[in-house]
Protein backbone atom coordinates (compact mmCIF):
# COMPACT_ATOMS: atom_id res chain seq x y z
CA UNK A 1 0.00 0.00 0.00
CA UNK A 2 3.00 2.65 0.12
CA UNK A 3 2.25 2.87 -3.66
CA UNK A 4 -0.60 4.60 -2.61
CA UNK A 5 0.97 6.70 0.21
CA UNK A 6 0.29 10.78 -0.72
CA UNK A 7 3.54 12.84 -1.55
CA UNK A 8 6.75 12.13 -2.61
CA UNK A 9 7.12 8.10 -1.17
CA UNK A 10 3.43 7.21 -3.69
CA UNK A 11 1.13 7.76 -5.98
CA UNK A 12 -2.22 8.58 -4.26
CA UNK A 13 -1.93 12.28 -4.51
CA UNK A 14 -1.48 12.00 -8.40
CA UNK A 15 -4.14 9.39 -8.38
CA UNK A 16 -6.26 11.51 -6.64
CA UNK A 17 -6.34 14.44 -8.60
CA UNK A 18 -6.95 12.04 -11.89
CA UNK A 19 -9.69 10.64 -10.27
CA UNK A 20 -11.04 14.21 -10.32
CA UNK A 21 -10.57 14.82 -13.68
CA UNK A 22 -12.23 11.70 -14.51
CA UNK A 23 -15.45 13.08 -12.73
CA UNK A 24 -15.02 16.63 -13.94
CA UNK A 25 -14.55 15.38 -17.94
CA UNK A 26 -17.23 13.20 -17.56
CA UNK A 27 -20.06 15.86 -15.83
CA UNK A 28 -18.50 18.32 -18.91
CA UNK A 29 -19.22 15.55 -21.66
CA UNK A 30 -22.66 14.49 -20.21
CA UNK A 31 -23.33 18.45 -20.31
CA UNK A 32 -21.88 18.47 -23.60
CA UNK A 33 -24.09 15.48 -24.82
CA UNK A 34 -27.27 16.96 -23.15
CA UNK A 35 -27.29 20.35 -25.16
CA UNK A 36 -26.38 18.62 -28.30
CA UNK A 37 -29.69 16.16 -27.68
CA UNK A 38 -31.62 19.47 -27.08
CA UNK A 39 -30.86 20.95 -30.52
CA UNK A 40 -30.90 17.40 -32.18
CA UNK A 41 -34.14 15.39 -30.79
CA UNK A 42 -36.36 18.31 -32.20
CA UNK A 43 -34.58 17.43 -35.65
CA UNK A 44 -35.64 13.90 -35.43
CA UNK A 45 -39.29 14.20 -34.41
CA UNK A 46 -39.75 17.37 -36.82
CA UNK A 47 -42.19 16.00 -40.10
CA UNK A 48 -39.66 18.25 -42.74
CA UNK A 49 -37.29 15.76 -44.12
CA UNK A 50 -34.42 18.24 -44.20
CA UNK A 51 -33.77 18.27 -40.27
CA UNK A 52 -34.80 14.70 -39.91
CA UNK A 53 -31.49 14.02 -42.45
CA UNK A 54 -29.48 16.47 -40.73
CA UNK A 55 -30.50 14.59 -37.18
CA UNK A 56 -30.11 11.23 -38.45
CA UNK A 57 -26.69 11.42 -40.33
CA UNK A 58 -25.38 12.97 -36.78
CA UNK A 59 -26.70 10.00 -34.55
CA UNK A 60 -26.00 7.72 -37.51
CA UNK A 61 -21.92 8.75 -37.76
CA UNK A 62 -21.27 9.34 -34.17
CA UNK A 63 -22.49 5.82 -33.52
CA UNK A 64 -21.43 3.86 -36.07
CA UNK A 65 -17.68 5.41 -35.91
CA UNK A 66 -15.35 4.24 -32.99
CA UNK A 67 -15.31 6.70 -30.02
CA UNK A 68 -11.34 6.20 -30.39
CA UNK A 69 -11.51 7.48 -34.36
CA UNK A 70 -13.51 10.37 -32.84
CA UNK A 71 -11.44 11.41 -30.26
CA UNK A 72 -8.69 11.49 -32.99
CA UNK A 73 -10.47 13.63 -35.53
CA UNK A 74 -11.09 16.41 -33.24
CA UNK A 75 -7.99 16.05 -31.53
CA UNK A 76 -5.54 15.96 -34.64
CA UNK A 77 -8.25 17.62 -36.97
CA UNK A 78 -9.46 19.95 -34.41
CA UNK A 79 -5.69 21.25 -34.66
CA UNK A 80 -5.42 21.79 -38.37
CA UNK A 81 -9.05 23.26 -38.59
CA UNK A 82 -8.22 26.01 -36.00
CA UNK A 83 -4.88 26.39 -37.96
CA UNK A 84 -6.17 26.74 -40.94
CA UNK A 85 -8.17 29.71 -39.57
CA UNK A 86 -5.46 31.29 -38.31
CA UNK A 87 -3.15 31.52 -40.94
CA UNK A 88 -6.67 33.10 -43.15
CA UNK A 89 -6.14 36.09 -40.94
CA UNK A 90 -2.20 35.80 -41.03
CA UNK A 91 -0.87 33.79 -38.11
CA UNK A 92 1.04 30.68 -38.90
CA UNK A 93 2.71 29.48 -35.71
CA UNK A 94 1.66 26.22 -34.38
CA UNK A 95 -1.41 26.09 -32.14
CA UNK A 96 -2.37 23.42 -29.79
CA UNK A 97 -5.58 22.80 -28.24
CA UNK A 98 -6.19 22.09 -24.64
CA UNK A 99 -6.67 18.66 -24.53
CA UNK A 100 -9.48 18.92 -21.79
CA UNK A 101 -11.38 21.08 -23.91
CA UNK A 102 -10.94 18.55 -27.03
CA UNK A 103 -11.80 15.44 -24.93
CA UNK A 104 -14.78 16.45 -23.38
CA UNK A 105 -16.27 18.00 -26.61
CA UNK A 106 -15.29 14.68 -28.51
CA UNK A 107 -16.87 12.78 -25.52
CA UNK A 108 -19.71 14.92 -25.48
CA UNK A 109 -20.51 14.41 -29.41
CA UNK A 110 -20.34 10.89 -28.61
CA UNK A 111 -22.77 11.32 -25.83
CA UNK A 112 -25.27 13.63 -27.63
CA UNK A 113 -26.16 11.19 -30.17
CA UNK A 114 -26.76 8.63 -27.79
CA UNK A 115 -28.99 10.90 -25.81
CA UNK A 116 -30.62 12.14 -28.24
CA UNK A 117 -32.26 8.64 -29.26
CA UNK A 118 -32.98 8.46 -25.90
CA UNK A 119 -34.65 11.52 -25.65
CA UNK A 120 -36.39 10.72 -28.87
CA UNK A 121 -37.76 7.48 -27.96
CA UNK A 122 -39.22 9.08 -24.83
CA UNK A 123 -41.42 11.79 -26.41
CA UNK A 124 -42.58 9.16 -28.71
CA UNK A 125 -43.33 6.77 -25.64
CA UNK A 126 -45.43 9.47 -24.29
CA UNK A 127 -49.43 9.37 -24.98
CA UNK A 128 -50.58 10.84 -28.34
CA UNK A 129 -53.68 12.16 -25.96
CA UNK A 130 -52.08 13.92 -23.62
CA UNK A 131 -50.40 16.52 -26.71
CA UNK A 132 -54.30 16.53 -28.04
CA UNK A 133 -55.43 17.30 -24.56
CA UNK A 134 -53.16 20.19 -24.21
CA UNK A 135 -53.92 21.59 -27.62
CA UNK A 136 -57.65 21.13 -26.56
CA UNK A 137 -57.03 22.90 -23.02
CA UNK A 138 -55.47 25.66 -25.32
CA UNK A 139 -51.93 25.64 -23.34
CA UNK A 140 -49.16 27.38 -25.99
CA UNK A 141 -46.88 25.20 -27.07
CA UNK A 142 -43.65 25.94 -24.34
CA UNK A 143 -46.51 25.90 -21.69
CA UNK A 144 -47.11 22.24 -22.17
CA UNK A 145 -43.75 21.51 -23.37
CA UNK A 146 -42.27 22.33 -20.19
CA UNK A 147 -45.41 21.24 -17.36
CA UNK A 148 -46.57 18.35 -19.52
CA UNK A 149 -43.93 16.46 -21.51
CA UNK A 150 -40.85 17.19 -20.00
CA UNK A 151 -41.76 15.93 -16.44
CA UNK A 152 -43.29 12.37 -18.64
CA UNK A 153 -40.26 12.45 -21.10
CA UNK A 154 -37.43 12.71 -17.64
CA UNK A 155 -39.48 10.38 -15.88
CA UNK A 156 -38.87 7.54 -19.14
CA UNK A 157 -35.56 8.68 -20.31
CA UNK A 158 -33.52 8.59 -16.82
CA UNK A 159 -33.03 5.16 -16.77
CA UNK A 160 -31.60 4.79 -19.93
CA UNK A 161 -30.05 8.11 -19.69
CA UNK A 162 -27.98 6.14 -16.65
CA UNK A 163 -26.50 3.69 -19.88
CA UNK A 164 -25.31 6.90 -21.27
CA UNK A 165 -24.06 8.10 -18.45
CA UNK A 166 -21.98 4.74 -17.71
CA UNK A 167 -20.91 4.85 -21.34
CA UNK A 168 -19.57 8.82 -21.40
CA UNK A 169 -17.82 7.91 -17.48
CA UNK A 170 -15.41 4.83 -19.37
CA UNK A 171 -15.35 6.51 -22.97
CA UNK A 172 -13.32 9.31 -20.51
CA UNK A 173 -10.26 6.50 -20.49
CA UNK A 174 -9.92 7.01 -23.93
CA UNK A 175 -8.80 10.60 -23.96
CA UNK A 176 -5.66 9.45 -22.78
CA UNK A 177 -4.30 9.21 -25.92
CA UNK A 178 -4.58 13.06 -26.03
CA UNK A 179 -2.22 13.57 -22.88
CA UNK A 180 -4.97 14.39 -20.25
CA UNK A 181 -3.74 13.03 -17.36
CA UNK A 182 -7.23 11.12 -15.58
CA UNK A 183 -7.42 7.49 -14.27
CA UNK A 184 -6.25 5.83 -17.31
CA UNK A 185 -3.48 8.11 -17.91
CA UNK A 186 -1.95 8.37 -14.45
CA UNK A 187 -1.58 4.53 -14.00
CA UNK A 188 -0.27 4.04 -17.12
CA UNK A 189 2.31 6.13 -15.71
CA UNK A 190 2.64 4.78 -12.43
CA UNK A 191 2.44 1.27 -13.68
CA UNK A 192 5.46 2.09 -16.61
CA UNK A 193 7.12 3.86 -13.18
CA UNK A 194 7.28 1.00 -10.54
CA UNK A 195 6.85 -1.73 -12.52
CA UNK A 196 3.74 -2.95 -11.32
CA UNK A 197 0.94 -2.83 -13.87
CA UNK A 198 -1.33 -5.39 -11.93
CA UNK A 199 -1.26 -3.43 -9.11
CA UNK A 200 -2.47 0.07 -11.03
CA UNK A 201 -4.60 -1.17 -13.44
CA UNK A 202 -6.43 -2.89 -10.89
CA UNK A 203 -6.42 -0.09 -9.03
CA UNK A 204 -7.92 1.89 -11.72
CA UNK A 205 -10.53 -0.63 -12.24
CA UNK A 206 -11.48 -0.05 -8.45
CA UNK A 207 -11.93 3.82 -9.64
CA UNK A 208 -14.32 3.42 -11.94
CA UNK A 209 -16.12 0.66 -10.17
CA UNK A 210 -16.71 3.65 -7.27
CA UNK A 211 -17.90 6.07 -9.86
CA UNK A 212 -20.19 3.59 -11.25
CA UNK A 213 -21.43 2.45 -7.84
CA UNK A 214 -22.00 6.24 -6.76
CA UNK A 215 -23.58 7.19 -9.90
CA UNK A 216 -25.87 4.54 -9.55
CA UNK A 217 -27.45 5.47 -6.17
CA UNK A 218 -27.65 9.28 -7.65
CA UNK A 219 -29.44 7.99 -10.61
CA UNK A 220 -31.64 5.74 -8.70
CA UNK A 221 -32.77 7.89 -6.67
CA UNK A 222 -33.84 10.20 -9.79
CA UNK A 223 -35.44 7.61 -11.09
CA UNK A 224 -37.58 7.11 -7.85
CA UNK A 225 -38.30 10.45 -7.82
CA UNK A 226 -39.59 10.93 -11.32
CA UNK A 227 -41.66 7.55 -11.11
CA UNK A 228 -43.79 8.42 -7.66
CA UNK A 229 -47.22 7.60 -8.53
CA UNK A 230 -46.74 5.19 -10.84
Amino acid sequence: MELLYFGSKGWGDELFAAFLMTIAVSITAMLIGILFSIIFTPLKLSNKKIFNFIANCYTTVIRGVPELLVIYLFFFGGTGAVMFVASIFGYNDYIEINAFITGSFAIGIISGAYSTEVFRGAIQSIDRGQFEACKALGFKKYVYFFKVIIPQMLRLAIPNLSNVWQITLKDTSLISVTGLVEIMRQSYIAAGSTRDPLFFYSFAALLYLILTFLSMKILNKLEKNYNRGF
